[in-house]
């Protein structure tokens, strides 16, 4: 209702208040019109006249209801404090439907704005729901409702089978009748549904039960070889249309040192038109007298066509004993019966529904768009690390040409800037030049001492025949003689020999002359230039 696959042609009344309160109104939680459908008259203590219908088109399985009265955003104030249920499943027969201990009345609201859910314990199967209003003649009723459920795929219509009979089971009385069994019963059961398709089935001991405040066997329903001639008991099943049947699930009570046994053979036979065929088919399950333990026994159809299937049971001791039976036809891919549930589960867990070939195909389809989307998410993943890793060496690349053009341009600024100061090296000192207000202005080889690369080199370069100190220069100061590079000036040249050199005309000391040098051999080389072995040249001038 509230989700609108119900049409608001398959919503019909037995009266309405006034158009805006017509039948359509009364979808949960809609406030549509005047908020709610309201009959036309006040609805009278327990009476059944006025209804809300709702036609579900197909065979539905039931399970539970919601109802809330009329708001109206404040304007409205009337609900149902209580309400019956009546179904059917042709739109001719209506049964009213009750509890499993017999009760027909549901507590509904008591107020007009909240959702009051009740679970239909046993669910119905039917295609027409009706909501009847119940309250005191005082009150005026308005009512919006919900279903909830899905689509009876078994399409079974009704069974009839003998009524189940008494059991005196260690002085105490079992009744293995089908207590709510919504056909006719007598000395036997017709035209309806009952405990054998509510979607549960009982426990291993079949004097216990899932559902409080019951007497014993109430979840079987169950026979005696004695009283049934044949030594067999006989079901008929009517469906709603031609099926193509693959099997039938007997769910079975095997207390074996208590006298019940599960079925010896089944003898199935099928009709499609006023004939039952010729050939029926035959099933014997495997005996098992070593577990008491319930199950459920499959029973292989063969494919057979059919809109009425009539089965033989075959007793192998004196009782037997069933809680549920389902089948499987070409709109049921797999029976869930088999999953358990205890009699008061949720309905959204009821294992009596079953799911057609068109879920089945959508559900593969969905599972399929997932893997395809799963796929995809790793292929990107895959793909952002590919393109990450593509960019990080890319960016290493231009950082590494980046660097390489930064020092090219500052090795043209240096080179420039060796060049211009070059050019003043004619006019001043070397040594005035680099250090001109150093300590050791007057004394160039203590400067050179203090350079790491020439620390290890003192000494090296000697001058011939000056093997001895000079009195004047010490006996710290060791002969030697180095040329090195000074950073920012490539053309300048520091020269110290271990002879005296004069002072110039303006103070500063004198480079030594180059062309009075003879160069022997390469000493070695390091930050600031090469280390030279060199002979001085005497001149006569």
């Amino acid at each position: 209702m509230n989700g609108g696959q119900i049409q608001d042609e398959d919503i019909s009344a037995s009266s309405q208040w006034s158009e805006s309160t017509a039948a359509r109104y009364g979808r949960l939680d809609f406030d549509d019109g005047d908020g709610a459908w309201c009959p036309d008259v006040m609805a009278e203590a327990h009476s059944l006249k006025e209804f809300l219908q709702i036609d579900l088109r197909t065979l539905h399985f039931v399970t539970l209801v919601g109802t809330q009265g009329r708001h109206a955003d404040g304007v409205g104030n009337e609900f149902a404090q209580r309400y019956r249920i009546k179904y059917s499943r042709d739109g001719t027969r209506w049964v009213s439907w009750r509890d499993r201990q017999g009760r027909q009345i549901i507590e509904g609201n008591s107020n007009a704005y909240d959702i009051v859910l009740k679970d239909l314990e046993p669910p119905i199967i039917a295609r027409f729901v009706r909501f009847m209003p119940v309250t005191d003649p005082s009150m005026i009723v308005c009512m919006r409702v919900e279903l909830y459920g899905c689509e009876w795929l078994d399409g079974l219509v009704s069974y009839s089978a003998p009524a189940g009979q008494q059991m005196t089971f260690r002085g105490q009385q079992i009744y293995l009748n089908d207590t709510v069994y919504d056909g006719a019963v007598s000395s036997s059961m017709a035209e309806g549904l009952g405990q054998l398709t509510d979607g549960s089935w009982g426990l291993d001991d079949f004097t216990k039960s899932q559902v409080y405040g019951v007497w014993p066997g109430y979840d079987y329903v169950g026979w005696t070889n004695a009283s049934l001639p044949g030594g067999s008991v006989e079901m008929t099943f009517e469906f709603d249309r031609v099926r193509n049947f693959t099997s039938m699930k007997v769910h079975c009570n095997n207390m074996y040192a208590w006298g019940v046994k599960m079925f010896r053979q089944a003898v199935c036979s099928f009709r499609s038109d006023a004939d039952w065929e010729p050939n029926p088919v035959f099933f014997k399950p495997k005996a098992d007298s070593i577990s008491p333990s319930a199950r459920f026994i499959t029973v292989a159809l063969g494919n057979r066509m059919a809109s009425a299937i009539r089965c033989r049971f075959a007793f192998s001791d004196i009782w037997m004993m069933f809680s549920e039976i389902a089948f499987q036809s070409d709109t049921a891919v797999y029976n869930t019966s088999l999953v358990p549930r205890k009699r008061n589960q949720a309905p959204v867990d009821d294992p009596t529904h079953k799911i057609d070939d068109s879920s089945t195909r959508i559900l593969i389809g969905c599972l399929v768009a997932i893997i395809a989307i799963l796929l995809a998410i790793i292929i990107i993943i895959l793909w952002r690390q590919v393109w990450q890793k593509m960019i990080e060496k890319a960016s290493r690349r231009m950082l590494d040409d980046e660097l390489a053009v930064r020092l090219s341009v500052q090795r043209e600024a240096f080179v420039h800037r060796s060049s211009s100061l070059s050019s003043d090296v004619e006019s001043t000192s070397t040594y005035e030049r680099i250090f001109p207000l150093g300590s050791d202005y007057q004394e160039p080889s203590q400067l050179l001492r203090k350079l790491p690369e020439f620390q290890a080199m003192e000494n090296l370069a000697m001058i011939d025949g000056a093997s001895e100190p000079s009195p004047a220069q010490g006996t710290d100061e060791a002969p030697h003689y180095a040329e090195a590079d000074i950073p920012g000036a490539h053309s300048y040249r520091v020269t110290v020999v271990n002879m005296p050199l004069s002072p110039g005309r303006d103070g500063a000391l004198e480079e030594f002359p180059r062309d009075r040098l003879t160069f022997k051999e390469k000493l070695g080389e390091g930050q600031f230039g090469e280390v030279l072995y060199a002979n001085t040249v005497v001149s006569n001038k």
